[in-house]
């Protein structure tokens, strides 16, 4: 597979894949609603944006992972740090070590970009993905993420 794989920004010629992608993310994930157009907007606004980043595993036959981030400034740590919004593979190719690719290339960006710290939120039941994380030297925070929809308006 290494051979085979390669970990590269987006372009906006992505966004279909990843708009699947984020579906199959989804499903797995009670807090968030599928809707296409949506997401579609979202990843075009990540691409416009110069401090978020958002990298595609592709191999030959095509995108199969995806993971997003964006800089945010933490006046905890006094610096620029990185929340990463959204890991996924495709199902085919869960387990093939692509997700720990992605991963790691988030992190060698984010380091060059000098950010401070990695931040991620996961589904607490998903203990599948808690273990992926902690073996890539994320640790468990005590602080959960909340959400307030501010905003009612459609895009």
């Amino acid at each position: 597979m290494d051979d085979n794989l390669t970990i590269r920004l987006a372009f906006s010629e992505d966004i279909p894949v990843m708009v699947a992608l984020l579906g199959e993310l989804f499903t797995i994930e009670d807090d968030f609603t599928i809707d296409e157009q949506i997401q579609f907007h979202g990843l075009e606004l990540l691409l416009q944006d110069s401090h978020s980043i958002v990298l595609v595993a592709e191999i030959p036959e095509g995108v199969v992972g995806m993971i997003t981030l964006q800089r945010v400034i933490s006046t905890a740590t006094g610096t620029y740090v990185g929340t990463i919004e959204d890991v996924i593979v495709t199902q085919e190719y869960r387990g093939s070590g692509i997700g720990s690719k992605l991963l790691d290339a988030a992190i060698e960006e984010a380091n060059s970009r000098g950010w401070g710290r990695l931040a991620l939120g996961v589904d607490l039941r998903n203990t599948k993905a808690i273990d992926f994380y902690q073996q890539k030297g994320f640790i468990t925070s005590h602080i959960g993420l909340m959400y307030n929809n501010v905003t009612k308006d459609e895009i």
